[in-house]
């Protein structure tokens, strides 16, 4: 009787496990005195039935999981009591703001380069205090998850080769980014003059075909305006154009273009 006994008590007690299994951040999850069961801790006896117990802490546990915020570290207990409904209305976790803003942060580096600023930009709009948000950014930029020189490498590098940009187009998009003006002119610095032209050339050769029937001026005003559009000096433009037209044969002395 008594193996028996102590058997049947094993069989029973898997109801925490089970709970944490589906999901559930372990003992850390229950606040003291809201667990759904009528044991006390370390206890291991039982005032009440543990089936139904164990239906209330998967229920209890639920709840909390649903009330809880996006970003609420892994495990982290709940306050005693509700929450706040207007946090709890907005789906914002209560608790350290740092840890509210390192999270954030790390939620928008996942997968995708931020900038200094994108970052401090999302900090504000989630109301984390300024001085929080200092001290959060400035910890990413020494352990190098915040790296706005090497965003800005990166970004020419792919806006050049994959879009074609030119330099003032990758400038423009940089300065809208919150990288530093030294830093953009040292990135963007990468590309020279005949590097632009040789991609000016490219862009214009790939055009080149679609705009054949039009007239020679509407050729002309389509195929520079994509290079302005993409950031190359009008003169640069004018010029690689019109040396596509005459390759095509297009009569192009009457235009006044600079050599």
């Amino acid at each position: 009787m008594t193996r028996r006994t102590d058997w049947a008590e094993y069989d029973a007690r898997p109801a925490v496990p089970e709970d944490r299994g589906h999901g559930g951040a372990g003992q850390g999850d229950a606040a003291p005195g809201d667990t759904g069961f009528d044991v006390a801790p370390g206890d291991g006896a039982v005032d009440g039935p543990r089936r139904g117990g164990r239906a209330r802490a998967a229920s209890g546990s639920r709840g909390r999981r649903r009330r809880g915020g996006f970003g609420d570290p892994p495990g982290a207990a709940q306050d005693d009591g509700p929450p706040d409904p207007s946090r709890a209305g907005r789906g914002e976790p209560s608790g350290d703001p740092a840890e509210r803003a390192r999270n954030i942060c790390l939620r928008l580096l996942t997968g995708t380069p931020r900038t200094r600023k994108q970052l401090a930009d999302a900090l504000r709009k989630r109301e984390i205090p300024d001085e929080v948000a200092e001290e959060v950014l400035s910890r990413f930029e020494e352990v190098g998850l915040i790296n706005d020189t090497a965003f800005a490498d990166a970004w020419v590098e792919s806006r050049h080769h994959g879009r074609g940009l030119a330099r003032r187009a990758l400038a423009r998009e940089l300065r809208t980014k919150g990288v530093d003006s030294a830093v953009i002119d040292e990135a963007v610095g990468q590309l020279d003059s005949e590097q632009e032209e040789d991609t000016a050339r490219e862009l214009v050769a790939r055009k080149l075909r679609s705009t054949r029937g039009l007239d020679r001026d509407k050729r002309l005003r389509r195929l520079a305006g994509m290079l302005a559009r993409k950031g190359y000096p009008e003169g640069m433009a004018l010029r690689v154009v019109r040396q596509a037209l005459e390759e095509e044969g297009e009569d192009t002395e009457d235009l006044g273009f600079p050599d």
